[in-house]
């Protein structure tokens, strides 16, 4: 009788050691792959054009979330949120294919942020851009 006591006890310690293991592990996979969330960030945000070269995008944050400027080949800019709208992941920019991929699901934006393929309901949220003198402005 007392044996069955102590494996039992055994097992429930086991158990919770298991669980404590698992959401170590899993915890900061959970926080890469989930945007920031909070009002931080400035309103207005400025880079230089050279900033980004042609074909290229440039991750930032914009209003407490994960935002991306994209300047494609033919040279259009675009401001992007860069957090999916399928489950929220960040995508991220492929510059061979000039198009947008969420890591999670596979869903596929083009660089203007129209869903292109995959599991996505809506096209990335667009921000305001301007450019004027050398300068571009989000916001």
């Amino acid at each position: 009788m007392e044996n069955d006591g102590r494996r039992k006890f055994l097992g429930v310690c086991l158990a919770g050691a298991t669980t404590v293991a698992v959401a170590a592990a899993a915890y900061p996979v959970l926080q890469y792959l989930a945007p920031r969330s909070g009002a931080q960030g400035a309103d207005k945000l400025v880079f230089a054009t050279t900033d980004i070269p042609e074909g290229e995008a440039k991750f930032f944050e914009y209003a407490g979330a994960a935002a991306v400027l994209v300047k494609t080949k033919s040279g259009n800019i675009a401001a992007l949120s860069a957090v999916c709208t399928h489950l929220g992941c960040i995508v991220q920019w492929e510059k061979d294919k000039q198009d947008f991929i969420c890591p999670c699901h596979g869903g596929l934006y083009s660089a203007e942020g129209a869903v292109t393929g995959g599991p996505p309901p809506k096209p990335l949220a667009k921000i305001p851009v301007s450019v004027a003198e050398g300068k571009i402005t989000v916001g």
